[in-house]
């Protein structure tokens, strides 16, 4: 229990169902999903929705999406892959003869075809009860009739404005200028593209006007996508991947995404007395920071779109985990691994809810950087993804970009089970913090018995490309032993990450959690 002297959230519990996301006009919206009879993956898909208009730098329709979730009253995970595919005439090479050594950030040869829209209209029909059309009703509402700007995404948008282009300047700026605090965002194009996806579905997305207003946008500034990329895209179930740490199971999402990175770490991780650190202490930041610098390193060499020959089966052995975790030195820092040719961010939206039959959803929704390219279509104001820039230009390379071929991604929904019974779908945002994050979070549970929301709360730290980011929650002493130690150590501007859980009890009660490092909450009925 929380010493109820000091400031902090105490978690949300209830009965019958519940929502955690970053902002809360989507956790409200999908409760009231619920409550008129919609199941949890209705009530995901309104609320992720809704977060691309609360939170346009961060998520979108242009954007992708992976979910993870399980049949009412089953403890069988399912995963979905929503995520888009290159352009067919992508090229690797070409951007090599231009002398390109990285993908660049904000150009169309970044963009990848959305995959979220034919996701959510899979899902939807398969999986949900209400149908496009009632889901899709709250986000119309809020993009035409405005959202206030809350404070977080106020911070987030000042600090991606630059990243606006063209036409995105005149729809993500009001006269010009950020959005302040407690402005209202409206997004009337947006509102009309939904619109048509309730009426005709995922076609209206990727055929016709909506989609021509998309490859225009792209082919002005030099894109090579074609309305046969757009009309192709489809996503599809895959089979989940797991780990054991302590009596509990990480369940997540196999390779494009980075899940098996969050396993890698964890492996590490049994291989030191975790629980007999000090939680928030040197040593434990120390030895997580070692273990997320090899397990990193493994997924950049390794991790990609399955059908490249993606090495999952190194990344999950036990061995490789045994051998990576003799490199880490308890007293030194290890020189950084090799340098990332793919980029990696933070922004991205989660979402997870459960529902009174207990059917459990664990969706994360993301265009990548903020703003992603920065680019968004003259007509409807799609803001693009910019995910194509997780490909390496490396020769050879599994990841290396090619036209039809996914990227690795970032963005991981997870679950847990003990004793065979899903028991949390989690999410941790953070663009590359999200492996690290997912194994501090089951650390806090497993080595620190800590509930879901002290899980969420507790300070974080992570080495990032040679920077040992640790928040202001840390003692000075902890980061100057740290530095003593050979790490660079810095406070980060902001901080690292947000989180969202929902822990099923086992008397059925839920017990939902929030991230104060975003503007969300968990709300349950």
């Amino acid at each position: 229990m929380r010493d109820f002297h000091l400031p902090g959230r105490s978690a949300v519990f209830a009965a019958n169902g519940m929502c955690a996301t970053s902002h809360p006009l989507a956790a409200q919206t999908a409760i009231d999903i619920l409550k008129r009879g919609g199941n949890a993956m209705d009530a995901a898909i309104a609320g992720a929705v809704l977060l691309g208009i609360c939170e346009p730098q961060m998520t979108g329709i242009g954007g992708d999406c992976f979910v993870l979730f399980t049949p009412p009253g089953s403890n069988d995970i399912k995963a979905f892959n929503g995520s888009g595919r290159a352009p067919a005439k992508a090229s690797a090479a070409d951007l090599r003869a231009r002398g390109e050594t990285t993908v660049p950030l904000m150009g169309p040869e970044a963009v990848t075809i959305p995959g979220a829209i034919d996701a959510f209209c899979q899902l939807s029909e398969a999986h949900g009860k209400l149908g496009l059309e009632a889901i899709l009703a709250p986000s119309i509402h809020y993009a035409e009739e405005g959202v206030p700007v809350a404070p977080r995404v106020a911070f987030d948008w000042n600090a991606a404005e630059a990243t606006l282009q063209g036409a995105a300047r005149q729809h993500y700026l009001i006269d010009g200028k950020v959005p302040q605090i407690g402005q209202m965002f409206r997004s009337p194009g947006q509102a009309e593209v939904l619109r048509r996806i309730a009426a005709k579905g995922r076609d209206a997305f990727y055929e016709g006007e909506i989609a021509e207003d998309m490859i225009a946008a792209l082919n002005a500034l030099g894109g090579v996508q074609t309305a046969g990329d757009f009309a192709a895209t489809k996503g599809m179930e895959t089979t989940p991947v797991s780990g054991v740490y302590g009596d509990t199971e990480l369940v997540e999402h196999p390779p494009n995404g980075q899940g098996a990175t969050a396993i890698l770490m964890l492996n590490i991780l049994r291989h030191f007395d975790i629980a007999g650190m000090a939680p928030f202490g040197t040593m434990r930041a120390h030895v997580e920071a070692e273990a997320a610098k090899l397990a990193y390193d493994a997924r950049n060499r390794f991790l990609a779109d399955p059908d490249a020959s993606a090495r999952l089966d190194y990344m999950l052995a036990p061995e490789t985990a045994a051998e990576l975790a003799a490199l880490i030195d308890l007293k030194q820092a290890m020189p950084n691994p090799a340098k990332l040719t793919e980029a990696v961010h933070k922004d991205t939206i989660y979402i997870t809810v459960v529902d009174r039959d207990r059917m459990a959803v664990s969706l994360i929704y993301s265009i990548f950087h903020g703003f992603g390219s920065g680019i968004a279509t003259e007509k409807f104001g799609i803001l693009l993804q910019n995910r194509g820039a997780g490909f390496t230009l490396e020769e050879g390379h599994p990841n290396e970009m090619a036209g039809g071929k996914r990227p690795m991604h970032t963005i991981i929904p997870g679950m847990l089970r003990q004793n065979g019974r899903v028991t949390m779908p989690f999410g941790v945002m953070g663009g590359a913090y999200q492996p690290n994050g997912h194994a501090r979070f089951v650390s806090n549970l497993v080595d620190f018995d800590m509930d879901p929301q002290a899980a969420i709360d507790a300070p974080r730290a992570f080495s990032d490309a040679g920077d040992m980011k640790v928040e202001k929650g840390y003692s000075n002493s902890v980061r100057q032993e740290l530095a003593d130690m050979g790490h660079k150590v810095s406070i980060p501007d902001g901080p690292i990450g947000g989180a969202q859980a929902i822990r099923i009890d086992d008397n059925g009660v839920l017990v939902g959690a929030s991230d104060p490092r975003k503007d969300g909450c968990a709300i349950g009925y």
